[in-house]
Protein backbone atom coordinates (compact mmCIF):
# COMPACT_ATOMS: atom_id res chain seq x y z
CA UNK A 1 0.00 0.00 0.00
CA UNK A 2 1.25 3.53 -0.73
CA UNK A 3 2.62 5.61 1.96
CA UNK A 4 0.90 8.66 2.93
CA UNK A 5 3.42 11.72 1.87
CA UNK A 6 4.35 14.25 4.85
CA UNK A 7 3.92 17.67 3.41
CA UNK A 8 6.59 19.11 6.76
CA UNK A 9 9.06 17.41 8.85
CA UNK A 10 7.48 17.29 12.08
CA UNK A 11 7.70 14.38 14.76
CA UNK A 12 5.39 12.16 12.62
CA UNK A 13 7.57 12.35 9.67
CA UNK A 14 10.69 11.19 12.13
CA UNK A 15 8.39 8.51 12.75
CA UNK A 16 8.04 7.94 9.31
CA UNK A 17 11.43 8.31 8.03
CA UNK A 18 13.04 5.82 10.77
CA UNK A 19 10.21 3.15 9.82
CA UNK A 20 10.42 2.99 6.31
CA UNK A 21 14.78 3.58 6.81
CA UNK A 22 14.83 0.57 8.52
CA UNK A 23 12.40 -1.60 6.49
CA UNK A 24 14.67 -0.39 3.10
CA UNK A 25 18.28 -1.27 5.34
CA UNK A 26 16.48 -4.97 6.26
CA UNK A 27 15.70 -5.52 2.60
CA UNK A 28 19.27 -4.19 1.49
CA UNK A 29 21.05 -5.93 4.63
CA UNK A 30 22.86 -9.13 2.24
CA UNK A 31 23.60 -7.37 -0.13
CA UNK A 32 25.17 -4.58 0.96
CA UNK A 33 27.01 -6.84 3.25
CA UNK A 34 28.14 -8.69 -0.20
CA UNK A 35 29.53 -5.75 -1.22
CA UNK A 36 31.48 -4.69 1.77
CA UNK A 37 35.36 -4.19 1.57
CA UNK A 38 36.34 -1.24 2.85
CA UNK A 39 37.74 -0.37 6.01
CA UNK A 40 37.77 -4.06 6.30
CA UNK A 41 36.62 -7.07 4.41
CA UNK A 42 34.07 -8.31 7.07
CA UNK A 43 31.10 -8.74 5.66
CA UNK A 44 28.42 -6.84 8.23
CA UNK A 45 28.49 -3.16 7.16
CA UNK A 46 24.32 -3.81 6.23
CA UNK A 47 24.03 -5.17 9.55
CA UNK A 48 25.63 -2.77 11.23
CA UNK A 49 23.72 0.06 9.57
CA UNK A 50 20.22 -2.26 9.78
CA UNK A 51 21.03 -2.58 14.24
CA UNK A 52 22.05 1.11 14.46
CA UNK A 53 18.99 2.46 12.50
CA UNK A 54 16.80 -0.35 14.30
CA UNK A 55 18.08 1.58 18.01
CA UNK A 56 16.88 4.99 16.15
CA UNK A 57 13.84 3.63 15.10
CA UNK A 58 13.09 2.35 18.63
CA UNK A 59 13.86 5.68 20.48
CA UNK A 60 11.86 7.48 18.34
CA UNK A 61 8.81 4.83 19.12
CA UNK A 62 9.71 4.77 22.59
CA UNK A 63 8.86 9.16 22.72
CA UNK A 64 5.91 8.73 21.30
CA UNK A 65 4.58 5.69 23.32
CA UNK A 66 5.58 8.52 26.11
CA UNK A 67 3.17 10.79 25.21
CA UNK A 68 0.12 8.09 25.06
CA UNK A 69 0.40 7.72 21.07
CA UNK A 70 2.04 4.32 20.80
CA UNK A 71 0.12 2.36 17.70
CA UNK A 72 1.23 1.88 14.35
CA UNK A 73 4.96 1.63 13.07
CA UNK A 74 6.04 4.78 11.37
CA UNK A 75 5.98 3.37 8.03
CA UNK A 76 2.10 2.08 8.25
CA UNK A 77 0.13 3.63 5.73
CA UNK A 78 -1.95 5.24 8.21
CA UNK A 79 0.42 7.61 8.94
CA UNK A 80 -0.72 11.32 8.52
CA UNK A 81 0.54 14.32 6.77
CA UNK A 82 1.62 16.94 9.36
CA UNK A 83 -0.76 19.69 10.26
CA UNK A 84 0.14 23.09 11.09
CA UNK A 85 0.91 22.64 15.20
CA UNK A 86 2.17 19.53 17.31
CA UNK A 87 -1.08 17.66 17.77
CA UNK A 88 -2.13 17.02 21.39
CA UNK A 89 -0.27 13.90 22.38
CA UNK A 90 2.16 13.82 19.81
CA UNK A 91 6.23 14.65 20.97
CA UNK A 92 7.57 17.86 19.28
CA UNK A 93 10.02 17.59 16.35
CA UNK A 94 12.61 18.53 18.77
CA UNK A 95 12.02 15.48 20.74
CA UNK A 96 11.64 13.20 18.11
CA UNK A 97 15.02 14.54 16.08
CA UNK A 98 16.65 13.97 19.62
CA UNK A 99 15.23 10.41 20.57
CA UNK A 100 16.36 9.48 16.83
CA UNK A 101 19.32 10.81 17.30
CA UNK A 102 20.16 9.06 21.19
CA UNK A 103 19.03 5.62 19.76
CA UNK A 104 21.19 5.69 16.87
CA UNK A 105 24.22 6.84 19.08
CA UNK A 106 24.01 4.32 21.99
CA UNK A 107 23.09 1.34 19.29
CA UNK A 108 25.80 2.26 16.94
CA UNK A 109 27.42 -0.78 15.46
CA UNK A 110 30.71 -0.78 13.42
CA UNK A 111 32.57 2.07 11.40
CA UNK A 112 29.23 2.93 9.00
CA UNK A 113 26.82 2.46 12.12
CA UNK A 114 28.94 5.22 13.77
CA UNK A 115 29.11 7.64 10.84
CA UNK A 116 25.36 7.06 10.36
CA UNK A 117 24.80 7.42 14.05
CA UNK A 118 26.93 11.13 13.49
CA UNK A 119 24.61 11.35 10.49
CA UNK A 120 21.07 11.14 12.04
CA UNK A 121 23.10 13.65 15.33
CA UNK A 122 23.70 16.25 12.77
CA UNK A 123 20.54 16.22 11.22
CA UNK A 124 18.83 16.64 15.10
CA UNK A 125 20.94 19.28 15.71
CA UNK A 126 19.34 21.38 13.49
CA UNK A 127 16.07 19.50 13.82
CA UNK A 128 15.82 20.62 17.74
CA UNK A 129 17.40 23.72 17.25
CA UNK A 130 14.12 25.19 18.12
CA UNK A 131 12.48 23.72 20.68
CA UNK A 132 9.42 24.49 20.41
CA UNK A 133 8.91 24.77 16.45
CA UNK A 134 6.54 21.75 15.67
CA UNK A 135 7.82 21.58 12.47
CA UNK A 136 10.47 22.42 9.16
CA UNK A 137 10.08 22.67 5.77
CA UNK A 138 12.54 22.23 2.90
CA UNK A 139 14.73 25.17 4.02
CA UNK A 140 15.05 23.30 7.37
CA UNK A 141 15.67 19.59 6.12
CA UNK A 142 18.11 21.17 3.55
CA UNK A 143 20.31 22.60 6.10
CA UNK A 144 19.95 19.34 8.07
CA UNK A 145 21.31 17.25 5.53
CA UNK A 146 24.28 19.75 5.28
CA UNK A 147 25.44 19.88 8.59
CA UNK A 148 24.71 16.06 8.95
CA UNK A 149 27.38 16.01 6.09
CA UNK A 150 29.76 18.16 7.46
CA UNK A 151 29.37 16.89 11.05
CA UNK A 152 30.27 13.00 10.13
CA UNK A 153 33.31 13.87 7.99
CA UNK A 154 34.30 16.41 11.31
CA UNK A 155 33.82 13.02 13.37
CA UNK A 156 36.08 10.53 11.44
CA UNK A 157 39.79 11.28 12.29
CA UNK A 158 41.50 10.86 8.44
CA UNK A 159 37.90 11.24 5.86
CA UNK A 160 38.73 9.01 2.64
CA UNK A 161 37.02 10.20 -0.37
CA UNK A 162 34.72 6.98 -2.29
CA UNK A 163 33.31 6.38 1.11
CA UNK A 164 30.11 7.31 2.74
CA UNK A 165 31.37 10.69 3.26
CA UNK A 166 31.24 11.49 0.00
CA UNK A 167 28.19 10.08 -0.75
CA UNK A 168 26.45 12.22 2.32
CA UNK A 169 28.44 15.51 0.89
CA UNK A 170 27.07 15.18 -2.78
CA UNK A 171 23.48 14.59 -0.84
CA UNK A 172 23.80 17.82 1.09
CA UNK A 173 25.20 19.74 -2.23
CA UNK A 174 22.45 18.41 -4.71
CA UNK A 175 19.91 19.47 -2.02
CA UNK A 176 21.12 23.53 -2.08
CA UNK A 177 19.79 23.76 -5.73
CA UNK A 178 15.72 22.05 -4.82
CA UNK A 179 12.61 23.81 -4.36
CA UNK A 180 11.69 24.38 -1.35
CA UNK A 181 9.57 21.71 -0.09
CA UNK A 182 10.81 18.51 1.80
CA UNK A 183 9.76 16.17 -1.12
CA UNK A 184 11.94 18.58 -3.57
CA UNK A 185 15.00 18.44 -1.28
CA UNK A 186 14.95 14.58 -0.57
CA UNK A 187 14.68 13.86 -3.99
CA UNK A 188 17.48 15.83 -5.02
CA UNK A 189 20.01 14.82 -2.05
CA UNK A 190 18.84 11.01 -2.97
CA UNK A 191 19.96 11.34 -6.79
CA UNK A 192 22.89 13.20 -5.63
CA UNK A 193 23.98 10.56 -3.34
CA UNK A 194 23.22 7.83 -6.12
CA UNK A 195 25.34 9.87 -8.67
CA UNK A 196 28.24 10.07 -5.75
CA UNK A 197 27.89 6.25 -4.77
CA UNK A 198 28.25 5.54 -8.82
CA UNK A 199 31.41 7.14 -8.73
CA UNK A 200 33.16 5.68 -5.59
CA UNK A 201 34.79 3.06 -7.55
CA UNK A 202 36.69 5.97 -9.12
CA UNK A 203 37.98 7.07 -5.83
CA UNK A 204 38.77 4.33 -4.09
CA UNK A 205 40.98 1.59 -4.82
CA UNK A 206 39.83 -1.39 -3.00
CA UNK A 207 36.34 -1.19 -4.90
CA UNK A 208 38.10 -0.92 -8.44
CA UNK A 209 39.51 -3.89 -7.26
CA UNK A 210 36.67 -5.52 -6.36
CA UNK A 211 34.34 -4.30 -8.72
CA UNK A 212 31.50 -2.96 -6.08
CA UNK A 213 30.90 0.67 -4.47
CA UNK A 214 31.16 1.41 -0.83
CA UNK A 215 28.74 -0.70 1.23
CA UNK A 216 28.21 2.40 3.81
CA UNK A 217 27.61 4.69 0.95
CA UNK A 218 24.86 1.96 -0.63
CA UNK A 219 23.31 1.94 2.88
CA UNK A 220 23.01 5.96 2.93
CA UNK A 221 21.04 5.85 -0.11
CA UNK A 222 18.80 3.44 1.05
CA UNK A 223 18.31 5.48 4.24
CA UNK A 224 17.79 8.67 1.75
CA UNK A 225 15.07 6.63 -0.70
CA UNK A 226 13.19 6.16 2.95
CA UNK A 227 13.37 9.83 3.52
CA UNK A 228 11.86 10.65 -0.43
CA UNK A 229 8.95 8.00 0.05
CA UNK A 230 8.55 9.69 3.69
CA UNK A 231 7.09 13.09 1.74
CA UNK A 232 6.00 12.27 -1.29
CA UNK A 233 4.03 9.03 -0.67
CA UNK A 234 6.13 6.72 -3.25
CA UNK A 235 9.48 4.98 -3.46
CA UNK A 236 12.40 6.11 -5.82
CA UNK A 237 13.11 4.00 -8.13
CA UNK A 238 16.13 1.59 -6.86
CA UNK A 239 19.36 2.05 -8.06
CA UNK A 240 21.43 -0.43 -10.27
CA UNK A 241 24.26 -1.56 -7.95
CA UNK A 242 26.88 -3.80 -9.37
CA UNK A 243 27.25 -7.23 -7.58
CA UNK A 244 30.56 -8.39 -5.91
CA UNK A 245 33.11 -9.60 -8.01
CA UNK A 246 34.73 -13.05 -7.57
CA UNK A 247 37.26 -11.13 -6.42
CA UNK A 248 35.08 -9.33 -4.02
CA UNK A 249 34.07 -12.20 -2.54
CA UNK A 250 37.46 -13.54 -2.02
CA UNK A 251 38.35 -10.37 -0.47
CA UNK A 252 35.68 -11.18 1.99
CA UNK A 253 36.58 -14.38 2.59
CA UNK A 254 39.98 -13.47 3.28
CA UNK A 255 39.05 -10.69 5.58
CA UNK A 256 41.56 -8.38 3.15
CA UNK A 257 41.61 -4.77 5.64
CA UNK A 258 42.61 -1.57 3.94
CA UNK A 259 43.84 1.37 5.98
CA UNK A 260 41.31 4.38 6.54
CA UNK A 261 44.30 6.61 6.53
CA UNK A 262 43.68 8.96 3.59
CA UNK A 263 46.25 7.95 0.74
CA UNK A 264 44.14 4.70 0.61
CA UNK A 265 47.45 2.60 0.77
CA UNK A 266 46.09 -1.26 1.19
CA UNK A 267 47.37 -3.12 4.41
CA UNK A 268 47.38 -6.76 3.90
CA UNK A 269 48.25 -7.67 7.92
CA UNK A 270 46.31 -4.04 9.10
CA UNK A 271 44.55 -3.90 12.89
CA UNK A 272 43.51 -6.65 14.34
CA UNK A 273 40.41 -5.57 16.94
CA UNK A 274 37.73 -2.92 16.51
CA UNK A 275 36.86 -1.52 19.75
CA UNK A 276 33.57 0.57 20.18
CA UNK A 277 31.94 1.67 23.29
CA UNK A 278 30.14 3.94 25.25
CA UNK A 279 31.66 6.98 27.03
CA UNK A 280 30.35 9.64 29.36
CA UNK A 281 33.06 11.71 29.53
CA UNK A 282 33.53 16.03 28.85
CA UNK A 283 34.75 17.49 25.25
CA UNK A 284 38.14 18.05 26.64
CA UNK A 285 38.58 14.47 27.82
CA UNK A 286 37.57 13.31 24.67
CA UNK A 287 39.81 15.69 22.87
CA UNK A 288 42.72 13.95 24.36
CA UNK A 289 41.32 10.89 23.84
CA UNK A 290 41.06 11.32 19.97
CA UNK A 291 44.57 11.95 20.06
CA UNK A 292 45.40 8.46 22.01
CA UNK A 293 43.61 6.31 19.95
CA UNK A 294 44.66 7.72 16.86
CA UNK A 295 48.13 6.95 17.65
CA UNK A 296 46.92 3.38 18.36
CA UNK A 297 45.24 2.82 15.43
CA UNK A 298 43.01 3.33 12.28
CA UNK A 299 39.42 4.00 11.67
CA UNK A 300 38.91 6.09 14.12
CA UNK A 301 35.48 7.94 14.58
CA UNK A 302 34.37 9.52 17.72
CA UNK A 303 30.74 10.53 17.12
CA UNK A 304 27.91 12.31 19.97
CA UNK A 305 28.58 15.08 22.73
CA UNK A 306 26.58 16.35 25.65
CA UNK A 307 28.46 13.99 28.27
CA UNK A 308 27.89 10.72 26.25
CA UNK A 309 29.95 9.73 23.14
CA UNK A 310 30.28 6.45 20.79
CA UNK A 311 34.15 5.99 20.36
CA UNK A 312 35.03 3.51 17.19
CA UNK A 313 38.31 2.33 16.41
CA UNK A 314 40.60 -0.34 14.57
CA UNK A 315 43.45 -0.85 16.92
CA UNK A 316 46.14 -4.40 17.54
CA UNK A 317 45.87 -3.32 21.28
CA UNK A 318 42.16 -3.80 22.28
CA UNK A 319 43.21 -3.44 25.77
CA UNK A 320 44.80 -0.27 25.27
CA UNK A 321 41.47 1.09 23.37
CA UNK A 322 39.56 0.94 26.60
CA UNK A 323 42.27 1.88 28.81
CA UNK A 324 42.28 4.91 26.81
CA UNK A 325 38.54 5.15 27.22
CA UNK A 326 39.12 4.57 31.46
CA UNK A 327 41.21 7.79 31.56
CA UNK A 328 38.94 9.68 29.53
CA UNK A 329 35.73 8.90 31.38
CA UNK A 330 33.28 6.07 31.78
CA UNK A 331 33.47 3.88 29.11
CA UNK A 332 30.50 1.09 28.80
CA UNK A 333 29.04 -1.27 26.54
CA UNK A 334 32.49 -2.16 25.51
CA UNK A 335 32.23 -4.25 21.63
CA UNK A 336 35.66 -5.66 20.83
CA UNK A 337 35.31 -7.82 17.32
CA UNK A 338 38.76 -9.52 15.93
CA UNK A 339 39.52 -9.53 12.62
CA UNK A 340 41.17 -12.47 11.75
CA UNK A 341 41.67 -16.34 10.87
CA UNK A 342 38.91 -17.55 13.15
CA UNK A 343 36.43 -14.79 11.39
CA UNK A 344 32.81 -16.03 11.14
CA UNK A 345 33.62 -15.35 7.20
CA UNK A 346 36.38 -17.76 6.88
CA UNK A 347 35.91 -21.25 5.80
CA UNK A 348 38.24 -23.77 6.56
CA UNK A 349 40.14 -25.72 4.16
CA UNK A 350 37.76 -28.50 2.06
CA UNK A 351 37.33 -31.70 3.51
CA UNK A 352 39.04 -30.58 7.02
CA UNK A 353 37.12 -31.16 10.11
CA UNK A 354 37.90 -29.13 12.75
CA UNK A 355 38.91 -30.70 16.08
CA UNK A 356 36.43 -31.26 18.72
CA UNK A 357 36.71 -28.53 21.68
CA UNK A 358 37.59 -29.04 24.71
CA UNK A 359 35.28 -28.63 27.64
CA UNK A 360 37.12 -26.18 30.20
CA UNK A 361 40.67 -24.66 29.95
CA UNK A 362 42.77 -22.38 31.86
CA UNK A 363 44.87 -19.14 30.36
CA UNK A 364 47.21 -17.74 32.05
CA UNK A 365 49.74 -14.88 31.54
CA UNK A 366 53.37 -15.34 33.43
CA UNK A 367 56.22 -13.39 33.79
CA UNK A 368 59.03 -15.86 32.83
CA UNK A 369 59.75 -19.29 31.25
CA UNK A 370 60.09 -21.03 34.25
CA UNK A 371 56.65 -20.17 35.08
CA UNK A 372 55.33 -21.14 31.64
CA UNK A 373 56.60 -24.62 31.94
CA UNK A 374 55.23 -25.01 35.57
CA UNK A 375 51.56 -23.81 34.26
CA UNK A 376 51.83 -26.02 31.15
CA UNK A 377 52.85 -28.55 33.04
CA UNK A 378 49.54 -27.66 34.81
CA UNK A 379 47.66 -27.99 32.10
CA UNK A 380 47.35 -24.06 31.45
CA UNK A 381 47.73 -22.07 28.10
CA UNK A 382 50.32 -19.55 28.64
CA UNK A 383 50.97 -16.18 27.48
CA UNK A 384 54.67 -14.66 28.38
CA UNK A 385 54.96 -11.48 29.81
CA UNK A 386 58.24 -10.38 28.96
CA UNK A 387 59.86 -7.47 31.31
CA UNK A 388 58.93 -4.54 30.11
CA UNK A 389 56.30 -5.95 27.13
CA UNK A 390 53.15 -7.20 28.69
CA UNK A 391 51.00 -8.80 26.22
CA UNK A 392 48.22 -7.07 24.11
CA UNK A 393 44.65 -7.95 24.38
CA UNK A 394 45.14 -9.84 21.04
CA UNK A 395 47.78 -12.20 22.31
CA UNK A 396 45.42 -13.29 25.41
CA UNK A 397 42.67 -13.93 22.89
CA UNK A 398 44.96 -15.62 20.76
CA UNK A 399 45.56 -18.01 23.72
CA UNK A 400 42.46 -18.48 24.44
CA UNK A 401 41.64 -19.33 20.95
CA UNK A 402 44.82 -22.07 21.01
CA UNK A 403 43.21 -23.26 24.19
CA UNK A 404 39.77 -24.24 21.91
CA UNK A 405 37.63 -24.51 24.55
CA UNK A 406 33.87 -24.31 25.47
CA UNK A 407 34.82 -22.77 28.64
CA UNK A 408 38.19 -20.87 29.65
CA UNK A 409 39.55 -19.12 33.06
CA UNK A 410 41.67 -16.23 32.37
CA UNK A 411 44.27 -15.80 34.78
CA UNK A 412 45.89 -12.15 34.15
CA UNK A 413 48.45 -12.49 36.87
CA UNK A 414 49.32 -8.81 37.09
CA UNK A 415 46.84 -5.66 38.60
CA UNK A 416 47.84 -3.68 35.25
CA UNK A 417 46.61 -5.94 32.74
CA UNK A 418 43.03 -6.08 34.41
CA UNK A 419 41.83 -3.76 31.38
CA UNK A 420 43.31 -5.79 28.56
CA UNK A 421 42.08 -9.15 30.25
CA UNK A 422 38.76 -7.57 30.19
CA UNK A 423 38.72 -6.54 26.69
CA UNK A 424 40.71 -9.99 26.27
CA UNK A 425 37.51 -11.75 28.23
CA UNK A 426 34.97 -9.57 26.26
CA UNK A 427 36.44 -10.57 22.79
CA UNK A 428 36.09 -14.11 23.24
CA UNK A 429 32.55 -14.13 24.57
CA UNK A 430 31.59 -12.59 21.57
CA UNK A 431 33.60 -15.67 19.41
CA UNK A 432 31.14 -17.75 21.79
CA UNK A 433 33.41 -19.28 24.53
CA UNK A 434 32.13 -18.96 27.98
CA UNK A 435 35.09 -16.95 30.18
CA UNK A 436 35.78 -16.23 33.49
CA UNK A 437 38.14 -13.42 34.29
CA UNK A 438 39.75 -14.01 37.57
CA UNK A 439 41.42 -11.09 39.02
CA UNK A 440 44.62 -12.44 40.14
CA UNK A 441 47.09 -9.83 40.62
CA UNK A 442 50.81 -11.76 40.73
CA UNK A 443 51.74 -15.55 39.51
CA UNK A 444 51.65 -16.63 42.84
CA UNK A 445 47.83 -16.27 43.36
CA UNK A 446 47.43 -18.11 39.57
CA UNK A 447 49.49 -20.87 41.03
CA UNK A 448 46.94 -21.15 44.27
CA UNK A 449 44.05 -21.13 41.95
CA UNK A 450 45.65 -23.13 39.47
CA UNK A 451 46.02 -25.79 41.85
CA UNK A 452 42.39 -25.96 43.51
CA UNK A 453 41.33 -26.17 39.52
CA UNK A 454 39.40 -29.46 38.69
CA UNK A 455 37.95 -29.39 35.25
CA UNK A 456 35.42 -31.97 36.05
CA UNK A 457 33.79 -29.56 38.28
CA UNK A 458 30.90 -27.34 37.41
CA UNK A 459 32.19 -24.48 35.51
CA UNK A 460 31.07 -21.82 38.70
CA UNK A 461 31.72 -24.10 40.87
CA UNK A 462 35.08 -24.54 39.68
CA UNK A 463 35.58 -20.86 39.25
CA UNK A 464 34.32 -19.29 42.78
CA UNK A 465 36.95 -22.25 44.47
CA UNK A 466 39.80 -20.43 41.89
CA UNK A 467 38.71 -17.08 42.66
CA UNK A 468 38.97 -17.89 46.63
CA UNK A 469 42.14 -19.46 46.48
CA UNK A 470 43.25 -16.73 45.01
CA UNK A 471 42.12 -14.00 46.58
CA UNK A 472 43.36 -16.19 50.23
CA UNK A 473 46.66 -15.77 48.94
CA UNK A 474 48.72 -12.98 50.13
CA UNK A 475 51.43 -11.76 46.99
CA UNK A 476 55.12 -9.74 47.52
CA UNK A 477 58.20 -9.44 44.96
CA UNK A 478 61.86 -8.17 45.91
CA UNK A 479 63.15 -5.78 43.09
CA UNK A 480 65.63 -3.04 42.58
CA UNK A 481 64.64 0.63 41.99
CA UNK A 482 65.01 1.91 39.11
CA UNK A 483 65.30 5.73 40.50
CA UNK A 484 64.75 8.04 43.66
CA UNK A 485 60.86 7.57 44.74
CA UNK A 486 58.83 8.60 47.79
CA UNK A 487 57.14 5.31 48.52
CA UNK A 488 54.78 3.79 51.63
CA UNK A 489 58.29 3.46 53.59
CA UNK A 490 60.17 5.97 52.90
CA UNK A 491 61.95 7.92 50.04
CA UNK A 492 64.39 4.99 48.22
CA UNK A 493 67.19 5.36 45.82
CA UNK A 494 68.12 4.48 42.71
CA UNK A 495 69.68 0.52 43.34
CA UNK A 496 67.62 -0.19 46.64
CA UNK A 497 66.11 -3.21 47.43
CA UNK A 498 62.34 -3.26 47.78
CA UNK A 499 59.97 -5.38 49.10
CA UNK A 500 56.13 -4.95 47.57
CA UNK A 501 53.71 -6.94 49.83
CA UNK A 502 50.24 -6.67 48.12
CA UNK A 503 51.39 -3.94 45.19
CA UNK A 504 53.30 -1.43 47.83
CA UNK A 505 56.44 -0.86 49.07
CA UNK A 506 56.79 -1.81 52.55
CA UNK A 507 60.48 -2.95 53.02
CA UNK A 508 63.72 -0.87 51.69
CA UNK A 509 66.70 -2.26 52.35
CA UNK A 510 70.32 -2.99 50.39
CA UNK A 511 70.63 -6.76 50.69
CA UNK A 512 68.11 -9.00 48.40
CA UNK A 513 68.68 -11.80 51.00
CA UNK A 514 67.84 -9.70 54.19
CA UNK A 515 65.02 -7.57 52.61
CA UNK A 516 63.39 -10.91 50.77
CA UNK A 517 63.70 -12.43 54.83
CA UNK A 518 62.12 -8.89 56.40
CA UNK A 519 59.23 -9.23 53.49
CA UNK A 520 58.29 -12.81 54.59
CA UNK A 521 58.44 -12.23 58.15
CA UNK A 522 55.91 -9.25 57.70
CA UNK A 523 53.53 -11.62 55.42
CA UNK A 524 53.95 -14.43 58.22
CA UNK A 525 52.68 -12.24 61.01
CA UNK A 526 49.63 -11.89 59.75
CA UNK A 527 49.44 -16.25 59.53
CA UNK A 528 49.62 -18.40 56.85
CA UNK A 529 50.12 -22.13 56.37
CA UNK A 530 52.35 -22.10 53.32
CA UNK A 531 54.87 -19.74 51.68
CA UNK A 532 55.48 -19.88 47.56
CA UNK A 533 59.12 -18.68 46.26
CA UNK A 534 59.15 -17.91 42.75
CA UNK A 535 63.41 -17.13 41.75
CA UNK A 536 64.49 -15.03 39.53
CA UNK A 537 67.33 -15.50 37.13
CA UNK A 538 69.22 -12.84 38.89
CA UNK A 539 68.35 -13.43 42.48
CA UNK A 540 71.36 -14.42 44.84
CA UNK A 541 71.96 -18.00 44.69
CA UNK A 542 71.84 -17.92 48.76
CA UNK A 543 68.61 -16.10 48.79
CA UNK A 544 66.17 -19.17 48.70
CA UNK A 545 68.46 -21.54 51.41
CA UNK A 546 68.39 -18.63 53.75
CA UNK A 547 64.40 -18.05 53.54
CA UNK A 548 63.99 -21.58 53.59
CA UNK A 549 65.73 -21.86 57.11
CA UNK A 550 64.19 -18.57 58.53
CA UNK A 551 60.63 -20.07 57.97
CA UNK A 552 61.52 -23.23 59.22
CA UNK A 553 62.91 -22.12 62.39
CA UNK A 554 60.17 -19.52 62.85
CA UNK A 555 57.13 -20.71 61.61
CA UNK A 556 56.55 -24.60 62.35
CA UNK A 557 53.89 -25.49 60.86
CA UNK A 558 54.30 -23.66 57.68
CA UNK A 559 55.83 -24.82 54.43
CA UNK A 560 57.68 -23.81 51.73
CA UNK A 561 57.76 -24.76 47.94
CA UNK A 562 60.37 -23.18 45.61
CA UNK A 563 59.82 -22.52 41.74
CA UNK A 564 62.41 -21.13 38.93
CA UNK A 565 60.58 -18.51 36.99
CA UNK A 566 63.64 -17.59 34.56
CA UNK A 567 63.71 -14.26 33.78
CA UNK A 568 60.47 -12.54 35.01
CA UNK A 569 61.99 -8.68 36.11
CA UNK A 570 61.35 -9.63 39.58
CA UNK A 571 64.16 -11.06 41.70
CA UNK A 572 61.45 -12.89 43.69
CA UNK A 573 57.51 -13.19 43.88
CA UNK A 574 56.48 -14.45 47.34
CA UNK A 575 53.12 -15.97 47.83
CA UNK A 576 51.49 -16.70 51.52
CA UNK A 577 48.25 -18.90 51.99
Amino acid sequence: MPQVPQTFFDALAVRTWCGLALAALGRAREEIDAINVYPVADGDTGTNLYLTMESAAAAVEAVFAGHGTAGPSAGASQSTPAGQSTPAGQPTLAEAARAMAHGALIGARGNSGTILAQLLRGMAQVLADDREAPRTDGRGLRLALRHAADSARDAVAHPVEGTVLTVASAAADAAQDAADDCGSVARAAYEGAGRALAATPAQLAALARAGVVDAGGRGLVAVLAALVETFTGEAPRAMAVPAPTAHARVAVGEAVAEVCDGDDRPEAGGPAFEVIYLLEADDTSVARLRRRLDALGDSLVVVGGDGLWNVHVHVDDAGAAVEAGVEAGRPYRIRITHFGAEDAHMTGEAGRQPRERAQRAVVAVVPGEGLARLYAEAGATTVLARPGEPPASGELVEAVRRAHALEVVLLPNDADLRHTAAAAAEQARAEGVRVALIPTRSAVQGIAALAVHEPDRRFDEDVVSMTSAAGATRYAEVVIAERQSWTMAGICQAGDVLGLVDGDVAVIGSDVTATAASVVDRMLAAGGEMVTLVLGDEAPADVVDHVETRVREGHLAVDTVVYRGGRQGALLLIGVE
